[in-house]
């Protein structure tokens, strides 16, 4: 353990529960599969935002998916990267399916992604903007943002053959 670690408390925890990890990270995908079957509709979600609003944008992303989701949605969330300046936040979402459980998670996403740009954080992370995300990005990046976009989308694929209408909104 690094001496800065140790100097805010830290305690080293030995190598086991990295190795946990490791062993059954490809799991998760399984049990997903297993808990559909069953009726729950499990997805997940991400967002990346600075140190100073990460408790607010947890708050309202958690807020935001509970409201739409209703009684009985658990949310779970985790750091799954840590930088200088802030940290990617990572949801887990397990809820009822109901009936039709395709147009119930569109609407809790987009009632995350919602808060997510509200609250001043990146619509995605590392799992890139395309059709899920492009909705929200305008409102991300700004005018000059997609200006700028578009400018370069002009210049590098001048006959917009280059995954037309993923990226630019």
């Amino acid at each position: 353990m690094t001496t800065a670690l140790a100097d805010l408390g830290g305690i080293p925890l030995g190598d086991e529960r990295g190795r946990a990890w490791v062993e059954g990270r490809f799991h998760a995908p399984y049990l997903r599969d297993s808990m559909l079957d069953a009726g729950v509709l499990v997805e997940t979600l991400e967002t990346a935002t600075f140190w100073s609003s990460a408790h607010q944008v947890y708050a309202a992303v958690k807020g935001a998916l509970e409201s739409s989701l209703g009684e009985g949605a658990l949310v779970l969330c985790h750091v799954s990267h840590v930088y200088e300046t802030g940290c990617s936040l990572y949801f887990t979402v397990a809820a009822r399916q109901g009936d039709d459980p395709l147009p119930r998670w569109l609407a809790a996403k987009a009632a995350a992604s919602d808060a997510i740009v509200a609250a001043g954080a990146t619509i995605t992370h590392h799992h890139a903007v395309g059709t899920d995300h492009r909705p929200w990005l305008a409102r991300e990046i700004g005018p000059v943002g997609v200006a700028i976009l578009r400018g370069i989308k002009a210049t590098v694929d001048p006959t917009n053959i280059l995954n037309p209408g993923v990226l630019v909104p």
